[in-house]
């Protein structure tokens, strides 16, 4: 198996595509055809991962965070990152980051959060907006089903948790082929009349190459004609942050208590208590602070991050209880949603959890 096998699995589950701009993920490091051993799957990567991959005979490392979000001008291993990707091409260890991209699907960064807290009717916090586009086409009556599935197939289609939408409509379109052409059907130089269905759908913008490429193999005439409109609607499924309910309503003390035993957080920092019971939560892992009004549009009680800035915190105003549990104890089990992803996939191969504690942060 090649590491391309691996990193198709998880880039089904969170595209690259979905990443915000200045981030860098994907394969930052080796090469996709190379024959995969083992992957070792970390939060962040550390000279001591890199130790680990080489004893675990991995040379596959996963990582939420990448080692670098701008290029090397010198690899001459003057810093950590420089000599992390000195040794790992030294041991012919490729490194791969789903990063942001993992932050912006359902059942990625905030999700695995929600499922540790073991909330209700999740949904995304703020939703990924102009990101989508319409589809119609227009297809003689007989090959339309053929074109749908491709369409669907290639990714077409998709409206939060339904597959295979789109709408249609008998009509007729009208054309006249010229003379250095190869019609369909018709004649040369005469106006035709046929039967056509007028398909529309939707799909994610950054697979527009992938989906026009579908449409245009499996219709039948020479000239597809087919429009792409870019819509506003939000999309619901892809986004930054999470919102669910708690399944019964808790007292704050009790929550913060929780949220600190359920992320091993060494201490929550959090506003004043609002002495009223806690039922909705709104979270992002990592920095979310910039997801405030977002939550307190949500009407979450509590809105549960890390890395809030000290005048962050009196943005509040007693709306929400705002609960910073830590950046790496806000994304620890992100690990286990890339596991869960590989070892589903890849029952038989070697797919470890690091062992290396790489949080830089420490408490008494």
């Amino acid at each position: 198996m090649q590491i391309q096998e691996i990193i198709n699995e998880l880039e089904q589950f969170a595209p690259s595509a979905l990443k915000e701009d200045f981030d860098n993920v994907g394969l930052l490091v080796g090469e996709a055809s190379t024959e995969a051993k083992g992957v070792l799957i970390t939060l962040d990567i550390t000279e001591e991962v890199i130790d680990e991959a080489i004893e675990r005979e991995c040379n596959l490392v996963v990582s939420h965070h990448p080692i670098m979000l701008s290029g090397l001008k010198k690899i001459n291993g003057h810093n950590a990152t420089e000599r992390i990707v000195i040794k790992a091409i030294q041991n012919n260890i490729a490194i791969y980051a789903s990063h942001t991209n993992a932050d912006s699907v359902i059942n990625g960064v905030s999700g695995k959060m929600c499922e540790k807290l073991g909330l209700e009717n999740c949904k995304i916090l703020a939703p990924k907006k102009e990101s989508l586009l319409k589809l119609v086409t227009f297809v003689p009556n007989e090959h339309a089903d053929s074109v749908r599935e491709a369409l669907f197939k290639a990714g077409a289609g998709q409206i939060g948790n339904y597959d295979a939408c789109s709408y249609n409509l008998n009509g007729e379109g009208t054309f006249r082929a010229g003379d250095n052409t190869n019609p369909f059907v018709g004649q040369k130089g005469e106006i035709h009349q046929e039967a056509e269905v007028r398909i529309e759908t939707v799909l994610p913008s950054y697979l527009k190459g992938r989906v026009v490429g579908a449409l245009l193999n499996a219709h039948p005439y020479e000239e597809v004609a087919y429009d792409l409109y870019p819509l506003a609607n939000e999309w619901t499924t892809t986004g930054i942050g999470m919102v669910g309910d708690l399944p019964h309503e808790l007292d704050e003390a009790t929550f913060l208590n929780r949220l600190k035993n359920t992320f091993n957080a060494g201490c929550v920092r959090y506003t004043s208590l609002l002495n009223k019971p806690v039922k909705r939560i709104a979270l992002c892992g990592g920095s979310g602070s910039f997801l405030l009004g977002k939550a307190i549009a949500s009407k979450a009680d509590v809105f549960v991050t890390g890395d809030f800035k000290y005048h962050q915190f009196a943005d509040a105003e007693d709306r929400i209880l705002i609960a910073d549990i830590g950046h790496f104890e806000s994304e620890q089990y992100t690990k286990e949603v890339f596991f869960e992803i590989l070892t589903k996939k890849f029952s038989n191969f070697a797919i470890h959890l690091s062992n290396v504690n790489t949080n830089p942060v420490n408490y008494l």
